[in-house]
């Protein structure tokens, strides 16, 4: 790769199961799947060994869809602690490689090893020697892409499965990856690839040399990178582990293209924004102990109103209920809202920071399994988008009611 930039994608495989079998050896022969609920067949699949997966068992069904599948899966809950445990050790190791490690979720980090390769051989020897250390020390197994840019990276840690390096080089790529179907290009979700197939766009190679004007008015900004992406142009850089900012809160607001009136019209605006704050804060492993709404009417006079929460939240369900009251003690459920926003406050590292004060002590047994129950789908929904894409999941919004959302 020359002059380029050695870029590393560490991505875990199976990564929840893998760390609950650790202190199960007994089913590690088994199909597994760590579920949400486990107890009642409505709960939901979060994760799942390699042996649950060649049943056809996917995220995100329901523990009984996917006993449908495999009658002899084994079910188990999750302890997101402990993952988050093993993340920390994870990006320590990555560590001593270089100090440009960007982690991209829990089990996922990009890794700059541009100027590691003097003292420690080519990217691809730095990657199998990630993998057979983090086997060693953790018990675990990672897949690695070796590229010279991100995307490409990413797309190689997904490209040979489990336990695999992959390199992705300016004189393979376009034999690699090209005649790969449009929706496997990372960044392209299942709405994005419909739009382009009906286009005449089906592989990757196909949106490589797509008309850009073209792409641009289908798709906005975002046809424009995924054309770049697919040319391998993208050069985003890998951020110093210790440079990533510390936030302090996560807010999204829309302008609507009519004002909002209504319980309806509210709650569909809620829905949009509450899932987008929580797929942030999720991204960056933060909890919420406090809610703000601010709500701009059409006169453009701004009205505001915060709460605590009982305990720290990320669940975009618990956002809703909290924004919803909020909304209620403004008075503003029936007036109209031109500009809505809702803000994730006073942010955490752990979801039991907190939780021993009078709201908590009063939450019931029933509202804490709700809550951990909303987390566990909201994590399974992250891990879809980033499977498939951002547009993978989209709330539906009444199409009579027309609200049209803008984003700010």
């Amino acid at each position: 790769m020359n002059s380029d930039r050695r870029i590393l994608h560490c991505d875990m495989n199976s990564f929840y199961a893998s760390v609950e079998l650790l202190s199960r050896p007994d089913i590690k022969d088994k199909p597994v799947a760590v579920a949400g609920d486990p107890d009642s067949r409505h709960g939901i699949i979060l994760a799942k060994n390699e042996l649950a997966k060649k049943f056809g068992v996917v995220t995100a069904e329901t523990i009984q869809s996917a006993k449908r599948k495999c009658p002899e899966l084994v079910t188990i809950p999750p302890h997101h602690d402990k993952y988050r445990e093993y993340s920390h050790m994870l990006n320590s190791i990555y560590l001593e490689y270089t100090d440009l490690v960007e982690p991209f979720s829990v089990d996922e980090s990009w890794l700059d090893v541009t100027a590691s390769e003097m003292l420690l051989g080519d990217a691809k020897i730095i990657a199998d020697n990630i993998r057979e250390r983090v086997y060693r020390e953790l018990g675990l197994t990672l897949s690695a892409g070796v590229s010279f840019n991100k995307i490409f990276a990413k797309m190689g840690s997904d490209y040979k499965k489990p336990n695999a390096t992959t390199v992705i080089s300016r004189s393979n790529f376009k034999e690699l990856l090209w005649p790969m179907a449009v929706s496997e290009m990372f960044f392209v979700g299942r709405s994005t690839a419909t739009k382009l197939s009906s286009l005449g766009i089906h592989t990757i190679g196909d949106l490589a040399h797509a008309d850009q004007q073209l792409l641009s008015r289908t798709f906005g900004v975002h046809g424009v990178n995924i054309y770049k992406y697919a040319n391998g142009l993208d050069d985003d850089p890998v951020r110093a582990y210790d440079n990533r900012e510390d936030i302090k809160s996560v807010g999204h607001g829309m302008t609507f293209r009519r004002n909002l009136m209504g319980a309806d019209d509210v709650g569909i605006a809620l829905t949009e924004l509450t899932d987008k704050v929580s797929t942030r804060l999720r991204r960056h492993d933060k909890w919420a102990r406090g809610v703000k709404i601010e709500i701009t009417t059409p006169e453009f006079k701004r009205f505001s109103k915060q709460k605590r929460l009982p305990s720290p939240i990320s669940s975009p369900a618990a956002f809703r209920n909290a924004a919803v009251e909020l909304i209620s003690d403004l008075n503003f459920t029936n007036k109209p809202i031109r500009l809505l926003t809702v803000t994730a406050i006073d942010l955490t590292d752990s979801p039991d920071d907190g939780q021993l004060t009078i709201f908590t002590m009063g939450a019931t047994t029933d509202e804490k399994q709700r809550s951990e129950k909303d987390e566990n789908i909201a994590k399974a929904m992250d891990e879809i988008r980033d499977k498939f894409g951002k547009s993978s999941i989209k709330f539906a919004h009444v199409i009579g009611n027309d609200i049209g959302i803008y984003e700010d």
